[in-house]
């Protein structure tokens, strides 16, 4: 008896930010999961908020036409006590979301806590303890000058680790008319 193949899928993870949005992709083979690539979109030197928004869709969209993943896993914004970070946070995560919908590719949203608890443990670790479980777990040695590519990369690890549990604290969206199904209150 042959033995099926391990099915492979690519999983693109992102941490929004409107100074540096971090960014990993994974392959997925079976329980196996390896590196593709990571990095960050600067955007410190931009002045103006729509020119950071087009930039994160821009290349958004680019890391998606050339690693054509399965799914994109975003970091939710977290609560702080600055509602104009916030709202601009939101902006990020929303053009980015944009960009996945676009290419129909499925959404999973979660929480900065569950995210370092899917890959540490710990739901309160920190940036540095996430870069060094990740290096370990997925066998690269550089350390990455901003830690949002790692953050990214976490949001990846922590999708792929979540296949076979169900715990109803991702969001997944197939298409705009699931995002506006689910969000009326906010379309309105």
């Amino acid at each position: 008896m042959q033995k099926e193949k391990a099915k492979e899928r690519i999983i693109l993870g992102i941490d929004p930010g409107t100074v540096v949005l971090g960014y990993g992709v994974i392959r997925e083979q079976g329980n196996n999961i390896s590196l593709i690539t990571m990095g960050v979109v600067k955007m410190g030197h931009l002045d103006d908020h729509a020119l950071k928004l087009q930039r994160i869709f821009k290349k958004t969209t680019a890391l998606i036409e050339e690693y054509k993943p399965d799914s994109v896993a975003l970091e939710a914004p977290f609560y702080g006590k600055n509602i104009q970070v916030m709202l601009k946070l939101g902006r990020a995560q929303g053009v980015a979301m944009a960009a996945a919908l676009n290419f129909n590719i499925p959404i999973f949203e979660y929480a900065p806590r569950k995210i370092k608890q899917s890959v540490t443990g710990s739901g309160n670790a920190t940036k540095e303890q996430v870069a060094g479980m990740l290096k370990s777990l997925l066998k690269f040695n550089e350390t990455p000058e901003f830690l949002d590519a790692t953050d990214g990369l976490a949001a990846a690890v922590c999708h792929s680790f979540q296949k076979n549990a169900s715990t109803g604290n991702s969001k997944s969206y197939s298409g705009w008319s699931a995002f506006v199904k689910d969000n009326e209150k906010r379309v309105k």
